[in-house]
Order: C-alpha cells, then sequence, then structure tokens
C-alpha cells in the first residue's frame, strides 16, 4: 500500500481539533474535502479515530495513542523542510494575545510591554482577562501565552515553570494584630477577606487550619488580589495575597505584611503556550521576553518545560491567585 504522507498533517489536524470542519479551516480546504481525508484515514490505520458523540468528535483510544506521535512527525517535517529563519524584531508587525491572571498582568505587563516595543515597536500586545468568555481558545491556538499558577492538564499545551511566589498576609498599619507576636489562634480569630472570582468564602489556607483544629472568620469575599486589599486598606480585615505580584499594591495602598503564621508551600508561576508555536520564531522571541518579565517579578529561575514533573511538595500547592 503507497502511504500518502499528507495524510500525517490532517490527521495531526483532526487529533488537534477534534473537528471535521476546524481541521478543514485550518488547512484551508472544504469540509467534505476533510470528510473525505478522514475516510482515507480510517482506511490506512483501520480504526475511526474520531466517532461523534452527540454534538462533538471523540478520539478513539487508538488516536489517543498516535496523537504525541503523529504531531512530532510533522513538526520533523516542517523543521527540515522548512529554512532556518530568525525573526526580525524591528521589522516585526504582529499582536500576540495573551490570557495572563490579572495579578499576572498587573506586575509584568508593563515589564513586557516595555521590552517588546524597545526591540519591535510594530507590535501589539492584547491581554485578555483570565475569565474572558472570548471565543479565542488556547487548545486551538488561539492564544500565544497563558500565564498563571495551574498546570495545563491538555498534552498539546506546553508550559514551563518561570518562578514562583509565596502567600504572605495583608493588613493595616493599624489593626491590631500588625505589630508583636501573633498566634495561629489570634490569627484565626481575627476578621479576614478571601479572593476568589466566584465569591467563594474558603481556599486553601481554610483547609490547613482545619488540619490544625482550628477555623477563620471569614466576613467577605473579593474578586481579585487589587481588590480585596483596597478592602484591607479600610477595614481591620486580614487577607493572604501572593507577594511578588502584590507588591505594587501593597506599597501604594501603604499596607503592612506579616508572614503567614502556618506554612503554606511556594506556589509555581506556569507560561504556557500551543505546542504549534514551537517552531514560530516569532513566538520564541516573544516567549523569552515573556520569561525575563515574569521572572523579573517572581525572582525565581524556571524548570525545564513540558516534560518534568514537579517536586511533591509544589505539585501540593495551592493556587497562588485566585481561579474561582
Amino acid at each position: 500500500m503507497q502511504l500518502d504522507l499528507n495524510l500525517l498533517i490532517a490527521l495531526d489536524a483532526l487529533l488537534e481539533e477534534g473537528s471535521v470542519t476546524a481541521a478543514a479551516s485550518r488547512l484551508h480546504v472544504s469540509v467534505p474535502a476533510m470528510s473525505r481525508t478522514l475516510g482515507r484515514i480510517r482506511r490506512a490505520t483501520g480504526d475511526q479515530i474520531l466517532v461523534r458523540t452527540g454534538r462533538t468528535m471523540t478520539p478513539t483510544p487508538r488516536a489517543l495513542a498516535l496523537r504525541a506521535s503523529v504531531h512530532d512527525l510533522v513538526q520533523q517535517a516542517h523543521r527540515l523542510l522548512s529554512p532556518h529563519t530568525e525573526v526580525d524584531p524591528a521589522s516585526l508587525a504582529r499582536t500576540f494575545i495573551l490570557k495572563w491572571h490579572d495579578a499576572l498582568a498587573a506586575a509584568a505587563g508593563p515589564v513586557l510591554q516595555r521590552s517588546t516595543r524597545a526591540e519591535a515597536p510594530g507590535t501589539r500586545l492584547r491581554f485578555l482577562a483570565e475569565a474572558s468568555n472570548d471565543i479565542q481558545d488556547p487548545r486551538r491556538g488561539d492564544i500565544d501565552l497563558e500565564a498563571g499558577s495551574s498546570k495545563p492538564s491538555t498534552p498539546e499545551i506546553r508550559h514551563e515553570i518561570v518562578g514562583h511566589d509565596r502567600l504572605i498576609l495583608a493588613l493595616r498599619p493599624d489593626h491590631p494584630l500588625a505589630q508583636g507576636q501573633m498566634t495561629l489562634a489570634d490569627y484565626a480569630a481575627a476578621e479576614h477577606i478571601t479572593v476568589s472570582r466566584r465569591g467563594r468564602l474558603w481556599d486553601p489556607v481554610d483547609d490547613e487550619l482545619k488540619a490544625h483544629g482550628l477555623s477563620r472568620q471569614i466576613v467577605a469575599a473579593a474578586p481579585t488580589n487589587a481588590t480585596a486589599l483596597q478592602f484591607i486598606s479600610h477595614n481591620d480585615l486580614l487577607v493572604a495575597v501572593p507577594e511578588a505580584v502584590s507588591r505594587p499594591d501593597l506599597d501604594a495602598l501603604g499596607l503592612h505584611t506579616r508572614p503567614l503564621p502556618l506554612a503554606m508551600p511556594d506556589i509555581p508561576i506556569y507560561l504556557a503556550w500551543h505546542q504549534r508555536y514551537d517552531n514560530d520564531p516569532a513566538h520564541a522571541w516573544l516567549r523569552e521576553h515573556a520569561r525575563t518579565a515574569l521572572r523579573r517579578v517572581c525572582g525565581a529561575s524556571a524548570s525545564v518545560s513540558g516534560t518534568e514533573e514537579l517536586p511533591p511538595h509544589v505539585e501540593a500547592a495551592p493556587p497562588a491567585f485566585p481561579t474561582s
């Protein structure tokens, strides 16, 4: 049987998109043509590859087993057949879409904007809210870079750790607990505010307190760290916030900080992107600037991307920023 290597490109698109229509759009072919190609792939592999479940297409176990190998083969072919090119930032004209947690965007975004514009004045950065309902989906490669404290769970998303942050206690300078010894019982008995987009009146700190037989008196929830700190500046409340990314707001509001009276693990900061950008010179240039900006804020070196598991104590860490 003569093998058509173009089927690999189509199979790679079908497995990433999980949709005949989306794969057709990505490869700039008609939907009927992509349907015929899927039929050829099924005959070549002896497997259905994608099966319809309701309104969506679900990959078969064989397709899931093939996905990584197929993508690597396609990427190798691109590297072999494409000329080696380096990006010229001075002539680069491109809009990059970034979906970063608001705290990271506020702390590291200005650094990234300055550094990229200095080298590439024709570029633009479009920051989206992390909880945005925008049509862009990182799994489709529509987002150039994500940054946050949650590890990506899908295999097509590359990721690396660019730094760590830690939770600290923020409070007004004249709060009764601002000075002197503070026991764990003192901390739990005070009034607290949590940070949660969904208004949840608990977070991982409460799980740790429960292990000590204690519970906090939580009187409010705010959607972002910046909002919570505004509450703190006007009320005798306590809040646990990530130190590095909150530092500009803490200093601007003149707030006092203390170590939390209980041990909480450091939390990794992830930079993530779709694997289709691996060999994109302009995207590689952007990634390097993003790493530098985030490391400047977080003050830590990066881990190996995409392959190595985190140490157990980091893997068990709670999110550094509100994700729910």
